[in-house]
């Protein structure tokens, strides 16, 4: 059996198994377990998709800039029979936002939302409907939070006409902001939806982005059991089993608000921890036996 570990471009040492530390354990790891795995770029056009029989999405940062693209080629591995980790029905439902309206009609909780469709207008009535004085507005397709904006009554003449430009091209989430995002956001993290282990990404002070890129800071503290089972249940409503599964929320009046499902290519926080790599392992086994 032949997997291919699928990355971008960006990666520029992938194609020799040394992009970033968390895929080149990963690869290392697997390799070592006795697996023929090999990395691959997702749009390389000289990678023959056929010669492998199963594709793991690990790292394909730039999909949400070429999601057409991208789905198109997830279709094509569909074709070829190659088995995809995780699934394309559930890759393609969880690259919109509007995915967050699914689950809360399920009855999980989920930080408010609505949408703004392409061509359509931001205005202040959001705050009315969130009952707040500070919004979040980013867009339906996006990573790491690109184009994301916040909105409050003071900047929100200059803001309107920034969403009124971006609505020409793609769809919008509007929502309120969290001022828990300032004690963190969680990120709990499955495998086969089993638990194996969680990160805390905290922002830098004044500032509402988590991701070390944008000055944020992450630690790896015990979760509380109960927010643990919280984030769980979120992965009972999927159609299919995951290979992997990152639930990203934060704790309000101690329970547990999801912010994203991530479902395509989160990383894992591995941090070169074998019993963890361990856990990946085993879920991937259960599911290509």
């Amino acid at each position: 059996m032949k997997i291919a570990l699928v990355g971008y471009k960006k990666q520029e040492k992938f194609a020799q198994g040394v992009a970033n530390d968390e895929d080149t354990d990963l690869l290392q790891f697997l390799t070592e377990k006795g697996l023929n795995i090999v990395p691959a770029i997702w749009n390389d056009k000289n990678v023959d998709w056929s010669s492998f029989n199963v594709a793991i999405i690990k790292s394909p940062w730039d999909y949400h800039n070429h999601l057409n693209e991208f789905l198109n080629w997830l279709h094509e591995l569909e074709r070829l029979k190659v088995k995809v980790l995780n699934p394309i029905e559930i890759i393609q439902w969880n690259s919109d936002k509007k995915y967050l309206k699914d689950i809360a009609q399920n009855g999980l909780s989920v930080i408010a939302a609505e949408y703004l469709h392409k061509g359509s207008a931001f205005d202040s009535k959001f705050f009315d409907i969130f009952g707040t004085d500070q919004l979040v507005v980013k867009p339906c397709i996006s990573a790491g939070a690109q184009n994301t904006i916040i909105v409050n009554k003071s900047n929100l003449k200059e803001r309107t006409e920034e969403i009124g430009q971006l609505l020409k091209t793609e769809d919008y989430i509007v929502q309120p902001f969290i001022k828990e995002i300032k004690n963190g956001e969680w990120s709990f993290i499955f495998f086969n939806s089993k638990y194996s282990h969680c990160a805390l990404k905290t922002p830098k002070k004044d500032d509402f982005r988590v991701q070390h890129y944008h000055g944020g800071s992450i630690s790896y503290p015990t979760p509380n059991p109960l927010h643990v089972e919280q984030a769980g249940t979120y992965l009972k409503s999927l159609p299919q089993s995951t290979l992997y599964a990152r639930v990203d929320g934060v704790i309000v009046n101690n329970s547990f608000e999801l912010m994203e499902l991530e479902l395509i290519e989160p990383y894992l926080f591995f941090n070169s921890d074998q019993k963890l790599l361990e856990n990946y392992y085993q879920a991937l086994i259960a599911l290509i036996s």
